[in-house]
């Protein structure tokens, strides 16, 4: 019934934009508090971001902290994650997740819904 479902992904050259989409279906969406991992070939999951229930609240990894920004449009069931100056090492499949209220976790266990993830490949 709960559905969250990314797009946006695609190849880009370093140093380059992208901005990735999350839709959310079958849950109250301004409800729940909004995150964004990522996992490379080989790696483990990998928290990026959250943002809260209420919009009012954004937190990023230290590794891209200045170059990604999280927001969501509670009226599109939407949150989206703006990547700015790329890096190969951004490369990987990237994942919206879902928490009710919830305080900005970064272990992805805590969170109650995922998607299927869109590919990032950002090259040389």
């Amino acid at each position: 019934q709960v559905q969250l479902a990314e797009s946006g992904g695609g190849l880009v050259q370093a140093g380059g934009s992208l901005r990735l989409s999350c839709a959310a279906s079958g849950l109250t969406f301004s409800r729940y508090g909004m995150a964004w991992f990522r996992q490379a070939p080989g790696k483990e999951r990998e928290y990026v971001g959250y943002i809260s229930w209420t919009g009012s609240s954004a937190y990023y990894a230290d590794s891209v902290k200045g170059r990604f920004t999280i927001s969501r449009d509670n009226a599109k069931n939407t949150v989206y994650l703006q990547m700015n100056s790329l890096k190969p090492e951004d490369t990987a499949v990237y994942y919206c997740a879902a928490v009710l209220y919830g305080g900005a976790f970064t272990d992805w266990k805590r969170y109650s819904y995922w998607g299927q993830g869109t590919q990032v490949t950002v090259s040389s």
